[in-house]
C-alpha cells in the first residue's frame, strides 16, 4: 500500500519549494546531489534532493520547474527510484551510460529565452557549473548562482556535525604531515604556484593524517585548506580538534580557522598571488571568491596522485587488514549458512545479514566502521545494484536462490570492500549459468598485465568479455579506487566505460582497484564478485614496465554456484590457486567453525 503520509508531505515540499522559486522570480531549480566540497556521500545538512523526493541514491540531480518535477540518476539506480518516486508527480529521468549532464540538454530545450534557472554554486562543482552556463547562454536563459531556494523552505535542516576530528597515526600512518606538506608544496613550486586551495575531504584528511566522522562510512571531516609556501590554514568547525591535536598541527605550520572563513581567506589573497585549484574537486562558488588579480593554475590536486598510489608500508598493513576482514568474513559464512539450511530456523532477512556481518568485522582489531551501507539481496532484490534492506520492506531468506553481499570496512590499516553471491538451497542452471560467467569475468581481468600508465577505463572490457560473449552486460564500472583508511571510492582511477581514458586515469604502482563484474536480471536475481587488486611491476621489457595485479581481498568464491563446464583449464587453476591463497593467510586468524568452513569452502575443485 503507498504511503500516503509520505507521499503528501512530499507534495508539501515541493508546493513550498514552487511558491519560493516564483516568489524569487525563478522558473527552475537545480538541486544537485553534492556538498561544498564536492562529495558523494553527504551530511544530512545537503541532502536536499534526498529531502525533495524522497529518492535516497547516492548519485541523482533534482529539478523542479512551475509544472515539472525529476531526478536524473543511472542504471545503478533506476529500480531504487522508480520504488521511490512512485505515486509522486516526481518523473525518472534515465541516464545512460556516460551522458551525466543530460539534465544541462533537458533545461536547455525545455526553457525559454529570458528564463531563469537557480543553482546554489557554494555545492556546484566548477566544472558543471561551466557546462552549465555555456548551453544556457547559447539558449538565451539566465544562470543564478547567488541564491539556495532550498534553504528558503527546508524547515528543520539538519545542521552541520560536530563530530570530533582525531589523527591517523603510526604504525598505520606511514608519512609524516610535515613530509606530506613538504611534498605537496613541491608540486605547487613545479606548477609555479604560491598557495594551493584544497576542499575535498579525503585530500585534506590525507595530507593532514587527519580522520573524522562527519560523513557516514567515510572517515572525514568537513573542512577547507589552503597551503602557502611557509604554512598552511585548515578551516574547520570550532571545537571539533582536540587541543593536543592542534598543538601537534600548530608545530607543523598548520593553523586552525572557522571552518566559514574559507571563503574570506580566498578573498584575501593578495594581488599578483598564483592559487592552484583543481577545477573536478572545487566549487562554483570558491572559484568565484578568488579575486581577479590572483593568478589561477588549474590542475589535479597533488594529493589525489599521491594518496592513490599506497607505499610498500602502506600496503602491508593493508594485507594485514585484508587477513582481519577476510577472518571476520569466516565467522559470519560459518554460523549463517548452517541457520539457511535450518527449515525449523528462526527466519532470517536481508537487515540480519547487515548487523551479523558488521558485527562480525567489530570483533576484529583495529576496526572503526562500515565503509558503506551493506547491500544483502535475495533473489530479485539482488539485481538492485544499490539495494538498500530496510526493516519494513526487507526479504526473508527462504525458498532456493542467490544471496548477494557487498560490504566493507574501514580500519586504521586499511578499507575493505567485498561482494560475495551464496546459494540458499538449490541453485537453477540459469543462475549457475551467469555466476560462472561474472566469475569468468573477475579472472579475466585480475590475470591481465598491462603497460604501465595505461588509461584505467581501456580495462574495463577485458572483465565484460566473457559476458559479452553469452550476449549479457551490466550497467556499472568495473572497478573503482579505493582509500587507504578513507574513502571507499577514491580516484583517480576507475575502470570503468562512463569515464574517458584520460591522463588522470593512468594506472600507476601501488594503486588499490576493485574488479567487480556483474549480471542482474531485473524481478529475478542479481550475482556481483568483487575482489580489491593491487597494482604491482610484474616485468621490464623492451616495451616499457608492465604492472599486474596482486588480489588483495581474501574470502573464498563459492564453488556451489558453478557451472564447471563453462571454465577453461586456466581459469579452474586460478580460482585453485587463489583459494589456496585464501586458506594459508587465513587459517592462523580463524578457529572451530570458522577454521572448517574455511577449510571447506577453498577446497580445490
Amino acid at each position: 500500500m503507498p504511503n500516503t503520509d509520505l507521499q503528501t508531505a512530499r507534495t508539501n515540499r515541493l508546493a513550498q519549494l514552487r511558491a519560493a522559486m516564483a516568489a524569487g522570480g525563478i522558473d527552475a531549480v537545480i538541486v544537485p546531489s553534492s556538498d561544498p566540497h564536492l562529495s558523494e556521500y553527504l551530511p544530512g545538512h545537503w541532502k536536499g534532493r534526498e529531502w525533495l523526493s524522497d529518492f535516497t541514491g547516492s548519485v541523482g540531480t533534482f529539478i523542479a520547474t512551475a509544472d515539472f518535477a525529476g531526478v536524473w540518476t543511472d542504471g545503478r539506480y533506476w529500480t531504487q527510484a522508480e520504488a521511490e518516486l512512485a505515486g509522486s508527480e516526481i518523473a525518472l529521468m534515465k541516464i545512460p551510460g556516460a551522458a551525466s549532464m543530460l539534465h544541462v540538454d533537458w533545461l536547455a530545450a525545455n526553457l525559454a529565452v529570458g528564463q531563469t534557472v537557480a543553482v546554489d554554486a557554494r555545492v556546484l562543482g566548477l566544472a558543471g557549473a561551466r557546462l552549465l552556463e555555456t548551453a544556457l547562454k547559447a539558449k538565451g536563459v539566465v544562470l543564478r548562482t547567488d541564491v539556495d531556494v532550498l534553504d528558503q523552505v527546508w524547515t528543520g535542516r539538519p545542521s552541520l556535525p560536530l563530530d570530533a576530528v582525531f589523527e591517523h597515526l603510526p604504525p598505520f600512518a606511514t608519512v609524516s604531515r610535515a613530509d606530506k606538506l613538504a611534498a605537496t608544496r613541491a608540486a605547487m613550486e613545479a606548477h609555479g604556484a604560491g598557495f594551493h586551495f584544497i576542499s575535498t575531504l579525503d585530500d585534506i584528511a590525507w595530507l593532514f593524517n587527519l580522520r573524522g566522522a562527519d560523513v557516514s562510512f567515510n572517515p572525514v571531516f568537513l573542512a577547507h585548506a589552503l597551503i602557502g609556501r611557509a604554512d598552511a590554514t585548515l578551516f574547520v568547525g570550532e571545537g571539533k580538534v582536540p587541543e593536543d591535536v592542534r598543538a601537534r598541527l600548530e608545530a607543523d605550520g598548520v593553523h586552525l580557522a572557522p571552518y566559514a572563513n574559507a571563503v574570506h581567506a580566498l578573498e584575501s589573497l593578495p594581488d599578483g598571488a598564483t592559487l592552484l585549484v583543481d577545477p573536478r574537486r572545487i566549487t562554483a562558488g570558491m572559484r568565484a571568491a578568488v579575486p581577479f588579480g590572483v593568478s589561477v593554475v588549474e590542475a589535479i590536486n597533488p594529493t589525489t596522485f599521491a594518496k592513490s598510489k599506497k607505499l610498500e608500508s602502506e600496503a602491508v598493513n593493508v594485507r594485514a587488514t585484508m587477513e582481519q576482514d577476510g577472518a571476520a568474513l569466516c565467522e559470519f559464512f560459518a554460523a549463517l549458512e548452517p541457520l539457511l539450511a535450518d527449515a525449523q530456523r528462526q527466519p532470517i532477512n536481508e537487515v540480519d545479514i547487515d548487523t551479523r556481518i558488521t558485527a562480525a568485522r567489530a570483533r576484529r582489531p583495529n576496526f572503526i566502521s562500515a565503509s558503506f551501507s551493506t547491500i544483502a539481496g535475495f533473489n530479485s532484490n539482488g539485481a538492485i545494484m544499490h539495494y538498500r534492506a530496510v526493516p519494513e520492506g526487507c526479504a526473508v531468506i527462504e525458498g532456493d536462490g542467490l544471496l548477494l553481499i557487498d560490504s566493507g570496512g574501514q580500519y586504521l590499516g586499511g578499507t575493505t570492500d567485498i561482494t560475495r553471491v551464496i546459494p540458499v538451497g538449490t541453485p537453477s542452471e540459469a543462475q549457475k549459468r551467469d555466476y560462472t560467467l561474472v566469475l569468468k569475468g573477475l579472472i579475466n581481468l585480475s590475470a591481465t598485465r598491462f603497460p604501465r600508465g595505461t588509461r584505467a577505463p581501456m580495462l574495463d572490457a577485458i572483465a565484460r568479455a566473457p559476458i559479452w560473449a553469452h550476449g549479457i552486460d551490466y550497467g556499472h564500472g568495473t572497478g573503482h579506487g579505493v582509500g587507504y583508511f578513507l574513502n571507499v571510492h577514491e580516484g583517480p582511477q576507475t575502470i570503468s566505460p562512463a569515464v574517458p581514458p584520460d591522463p588522470h586515469t593512468a594506472m600507476e604502482t601501488g594503486m588499490i582497484t576493485s574488479i567487480e563484474p556483474g549480471i542482474y536480471r531485473p524481478g529475478r536475481w542479481g550475482i556481483r564478485i568483487e575482489n580489491l587488486v593491487l597494482n604491482e611491476v610484474a616485468e621490464s621489457t623492451e616495451f616499457g614496465e608492465y604492472l599486474a595485479f596482486e588480489t588483495l581481498t581474501l574470502c573464498p568464491i563459492d564453488t556451489r554456484c558453478l557451472d564447471k563446464s563453462l571454465l577453461r583449464a586456466d581459469e579452474i587453476a586460478w580460482l585453485n590457486d587463489y583459494h589456496a591463497t585464501v586458506r594459508a593467510r587465513l587459517s592462523p586468524h580463524v578457529e572451530g567453525a570458522a577454521f572448517e568452513w574455511l577449510m571447506l569452502r577453498t577446497e580445490a575443485i
